[in-house]
């Protein structure tokens, strides 16, 4: 089997290549644009912040959305590359010497596979960490900084199969981290695996030190039973020190690499993690939406200039996409509402979109 490239395939790549980083340039400076637009009138209402420090948030803002928007670089970057070999008679050339299309449409697509593959290991941890920085840039400027809120409520919820305990603290000491005016709501599991609550305990405040919660000045009730006063009570926990009091990142902002820990920690702290697994499935199928969006296009483009009907193949290519993109969107929330499987949620979109454009170049190659 010959992995090497021919000259024709090196050819179609590098038109290819070019197409997609107009693409990219385009919708990057739509989006940096619009988002330009959005921090100014949100963020720097007061006229406080420079153009440079506006500027410099939305360089944090805009990769996330950019990433986002890639299967479009893909659809129109290969619609434009291939439409233009076909204008200029290339394609019609390279049919007549009896190339087929397989043999310059499938290494685009592997082109775009392994941009995918980069974008999800390389450039989509480098967006999601310029997310956090921005969620945290914003945060401090309109004054909603965690640290800012460190007298708000803190919740936290723990547990094992046996018993889930939900804590409640009125407010959290910056110094020591103690939780004060503190309540823990205590549930067991019964054996036919239903939920009873059993004990509420009230505490001055609550430290979380070596594998345990130390209430002071706490006082206990169990169902049906009366009130119980404590001087100081130890109650058992599988939290972390360093981690409990630690907010979760939203999916958008977790890189691909930290997603399985984070799934674990929030699955341990005794919270859904749904989001994050339905996150982590589309990066994982991300490589296979843009070669799918690469064939599409590609497919679509193929069909001789004197037949006609050239501008309006790629106008339904566009439509296409479109279609396929908010098929995507309409998947994720079936996932995040827990309606279908995060596996499901996040591969069935790709999948139907492949076997749409393999379908098309079959019939468009094949007949």
């Amino acid at each position: 089997m010959r992995l090497r490239l021919g000259r024709i395939q090196r050819y179609v790549l590098v038109q290819q290549a070019r197409a997609l980083a107009v693409a990219l340039a385009v919708i990057s400076a739509l989006v940096m644009l619009i988002d330009f637009v959005e921090v100014s009138r949100g963020l720097n209402s007061s006229g406080e912040l420079s153009s440079a420090r506006i500027f410099g948030l939305v360089l944090l803002k805009s990769p996330s959305v950019i990433v986002q928007l890639l299967p479009f670089v893909f659809l129109f970057g290969t619609l434009a590359a291939f439409v233009g070999l076909n204008r200029r008679s290339e394609l019609i050339a390279m049919r007549a010497a009896g190339v087929s299309a397989w043999r310059f449409v499938l290494p685009a697509a592997a082109a775009a596979l392994v941009l995918g593959v980069l974008t999800v290991t390389v450039f989509g941890p480098m967006a999601a960490a310029g997310d956090g920085l921005w969620q945290l840039e914003r945060g401090r400027i309109s004054g909603s900084t965690p640290g800012a809120g460190a007298q708000d409520a803190v919740w936290l919820r723990e547990g094992d199969a046996s018993r889930q305990m939900i804590i409640r603290g009125e407010r959290q000491d910056p110094a020591s981290g103690r939780l004060l005016d503190a309540s823990f709501f205590i549930y067991t599991t019964t054996p036919e695996g239903r939920r009873t609550f059993t004990e509420r305990i009230d505490a001055a405040t609550a430290s979380l030190t070596a594998g345990r919660w130390r209430l002071t000045d706490a006082t206990g009730a169990q169902t049906g039973q009366r009130a119980v006063r404590y001087a100081t009570l130890d109650l058992p926990s599988n939290l972390a020190d360093e981690e409990a009091f630690q907010r979760f990142a939203r999916p958008q902002s977790t890189p691909f690499w930290s997603l399985p820990n984070q799934i674990q920690r929030i699955e341990d702290a005794g919270f859904a993690s749904t989001a994050y697994r339905l996150r982590l499935q589309q990066l994982l199928a991300t490589p296979l939406m843009f070669a799918a969006m690469s064939i599409l296009a590609a497919a679509f483009s193929l069909r001789l200039m004197r037949l006609g009907d050239l501008a309006r193949m790629a106008v339904a290519a566009v439509v296409l996409g479109f279609a396929f993109f908010f098929v995507n969107q309409f998947s994720s929330a079936m996932g995040s509402a827990e309606v279908v499987p995060p596996f499901l949620a996040a591969w069935l979109p790709p999948v139907l979109t492949a076997l749409a454009a393999f379908t098309l170049l079959f019939y468009t190659e094949d007949g």
